[in-house]
């Protein structure tokens, strides 16, 4: 399956867009909600592998339904290095079915599943994982990262 198109707003104002990726896989990782427990803890995870993952050639691209100034904080508090996208109107985590319904100590609403795609640099989706849990998440998609590029190599 191809990664839909989208073209979001960053946290630094700049417009990206998944043409802006094309011939470099990348990673796009959606979370509920910036300072929250469970999203810090996965956004300073990504941020630690961040090197290993750029040594590979991948990008790492956090996707929340917070606002970009939500976004410039979050970055700041956290020493994030890659960029936070807004999604407020769940352009991309519409196409991609990862925004639902959820249930939270009996109450139902709509948010955003944490989930986490890996798409390589044609633009396919060569992994995903859903309704993730965050301990040892950013190890599975380091994993896969490197399975992915040294699959692509000659």
């Amino acid at each position: 399956m191809r990664f839909p198109n989208f073209s979001l707003t960053a946290d630094d104002g700049t417009v990206q867009r998944r043409a802006d990726y094309r011939g470099r896989p990348f990673v796009v990782y959606f979370y509920p909600k910036d300072n929250t427990p469970g999203c810090s803890l996965e956004s300073q995870a990504f941020r630690d592998a961040a090197p290993a993952l750029t040594k590979l050639g991948v990008a790492v691209l956090g996707v929340s339904m917070d606002s970009q100034a939500s976004h410039c904080r979050f970055k700041a508090k956290y020493d994030l290095t890659f960029p936070l996208l807004v999604d407020d109107q769940h352009e991309l985590s519409g196409a991609l079915g990862v925004w639902g319904e959820k249930k939270l100590y009996g109450r139902t609403f709509m948010g955003l599943v944490r989930s986490t795609f890996l798409v390589d640099s044609t633009g396919e989706i060569v992994r995903e994982w859903r309704k993730v849990k965050v301990a040892g998440h950013v190890d599975e998609v380091l994993a896969a990262a490197r399975d992915l590029v040294r699959a692509a190599k000659p």
